[in-house]
């Protein structure tokens, strides 16, 4: 008989530590963005740019390389790529913003909008990843 031990690993299965390890980033992103959703007043960094999504972003770049072959690997592109977006569009909000705060402070305004929606589009992405990965699927497209 040609039974498979359950201790034994599946060929292209991710390690259980590499499943927590995701599951943990996805975590301090959501804390990440959540922190930055209720902070008061115009945040000088992106979504994800306060302590947590640092550190989240730092584990993804390092363990990438651990899911390659998986159906992880999609979802540590998905972490990476949503994180550096995010960076990008707060940055672009901050210079907006400091570009046209003298025209009735309407560079605020739209660098804030640009910031809301930033969050708002984080936050789908956490919550689309992470509905895919308790599924055990990967990120189409990635």
């Amino acid at each position: 008989m040609t039974d498979v031990e359950a201790s034994q690993p599946v060929p292209g299965a991710p390690a259980p530590s590499l499943i927590s390890t995701t599951l943990l980033i996805y975590g301090l992103y959501g804390l990440a963005a959540v922190i930055a959703l209720a902070a008061h007043g115009f945040p000088p960094l992106a979504p994800l740019g306060g302590i947590a999504g640092i550190v989240a972003i730092i584990m993804a770049h390092v363990k990438r390389g651990d899911a390659a072959g998986t159906w992880l690997a999609s979802h540590y592109r998905w972490l990476i790529r949503t994180f550096w977006f995010s960076l990008l569009w707060g940055v672009i909000g901050g210079i907006i913003a400091a570009l046209f705060w003298w025209l009735f402070f309407i560079g605020v305004v739209i660098g804030y909008a640009i910031w809301i929606a930033t969050t708002i589009w984080v936050l789908y992405r956490l919550i689309k990843g992470y509905m895919l990965f308790k599924d055990s699927q990967p990120v189409p497209g990635m």
